[in-house]
């Protein structure tokens, strides 16, 4: 059995703004330029040993993007799940419901929007105000079981510029 488990929160990358051409919010792709910037930050993920196991997204197409840039940038091939608990407004609770379905794992990555990301994360450590993700930002909290039974540890939280300088 593992001793604990690493969770990875990770807010999706820069996405393209509402206009005419993409007027629903849950369409907005990642613009060339967040793809470039995630495919940088994600090498300097690799440059921490990050292991993922399973990558749970939101079902909107920036984060399910993102979810994919992730599992591209991966040593192995982490599965990667569409889960209703990460769009915005998501629920904590559906979310924990969600980890209580994977076995034990040396890492999960969760992929969402602001503040439901920062609400999750604050969650997860024991906090009750939410903890600010930039676009591309990334969090390591570890906790003892999935789901969660008692406040995380947070390992380290790196904003996507520390996040593509570790990987030059």
């Amino acid at each position: 059995m593992l001793s604990t488990c690493a969770l990875y929160l990770i807010r999706h990358g820069i996405a393209a703004d509402t206009t005419r051409a993409c007027p629903d919010d849950a369409s907005r792709p990642l613009t060339d330029e967040g793809v470039e910037r995630l495919r940088i930050q994600f090498k300097g993920l690799r440059r921490l040993d990050v292991d993922i196991d399973h990558i749970l997204t939101s079902p909107l197409v920036r984060a399910a993007q993102t979810a994919a840039l992730l599992a591209e940038a991966c040593r192995d091939a982490p599965d990667v799940i569409v889960v209703d608990a990460l769009r915005p407004g998501g629920r904590y609770e559906a979310l924990l419901a969600e980890l209580a379905r994977l076995p034990p794992r040396r890492g999960v990555a969760l992929v969402g929007h602001e503040p439901s990301i920062g609400m999750a994360a604050a969650r997860l450590l024991g906090a009750r105000d939410g903890v600010p993700f930039k676009k591309g930002a990334v969090c390591r909290i570890d906790v003892a079981t999935l789901p969660p039974a008692e406040p995380g540890q947070l390992q380290w939280f790196l904003p996507p510029r520390a996040l593509r300088a570790l990987a030059e």
